[in-house]
């Protein structure tokens, strides 16, 4: 375990280092893994069967999954460790996809996936290109996502309504973050650890990117 740093301030490190070819495969194949499992459950799980769970019970799961992988990829510095807290992570995003896509055409849902998919490489090739200017807004990144959550949540529970609007800022946040996490994953030593590690941050950027675009294209 590695205590003292999270991945993304990992400068050093003890274990092998592998070629930058396979640590971007390692990366991709990780993300490929996670939205395998995503797909299988809105294959094989009945929204409903989500739905009739009891909130509160539901989202403290959702929270204490979520918190527990994210603390398991985030602080070991074993592979299989990393692997296991990405799909603490994957399984309770897979839920809330569910009962998301269930609510819109299919047709939709796979132009949102195309757009997403197309948006995502366009931040990686500029995450490689200006690493630096991603760095720089990291910090402004994390200050507006908090205050878009802090105002859809007054908006939902004490205004009953949702504007627009903060779904395209939640939008660009999460290119942001893409960007960022894309930059960081290649300045940190290129080992299988740190590739799934970097992958389970890219996964939550891409699927949060990828549920504000469905909503905005269910929109139109």
């Amino acid at each position: 375990m590695d205590t003292e740093n999270s991945v993304f301030d990992r400068r050093t490190t003890n274990d092998t280092i592998i070629g930058a070819g396979l640590y971007n495969l390692v990366i991709g194949l990780t993300l490929v893994w996670g939205f395998a499992v995503n797909y299988a459950m809105v294959s094989h799980i009945d929204p409903e069967a989500i739905a009739s769970v009891n909130p509160w019970i539901f989202f403290i799961g959702y929270f204490a999954s979520c918190f527990l992988g994210i603390y398991l990829f985030q602080s070991s510095s074993s592979p299989i460790v990393s692997f296991v807290g990405y799909n603490f992570v994957v399984v309770p995003f897979g839920l809330i996809i569910n009962m998301v896509v269930s609510q819109y055409d299919p047709a939709l849902v796979t132009e949102a996936i195309r757009i997403t998919g197309l948006v995502t490489i366009a931040m990686m090739c500029l995450g490689t290109l200006f690493p630096a200017f991603f760095q720089k807004i990291s910090g402004v990144l994390t200050i507006a996502l908090l205050l878009v959550i802090v105002v859809e949540l007054i908006e939902i529970f004490i205004f009953k309504t949702h504007h627009g609007i903060l779904d395209w800022i939640v939008v660009l946040i999460f290119c942001g973050y893409i960007g960022y996490d894309w930059g960081r994953a290649n300045q940190i030593p290129k080992t299988v650890d740190n590739a799934v590690d970097s992958a389970a941050a890219l996964y939550m950027d891409i699927i949060n990117l990828f549920l504000r675009i469905l909503r905005i294209l269910g929109r139109k």
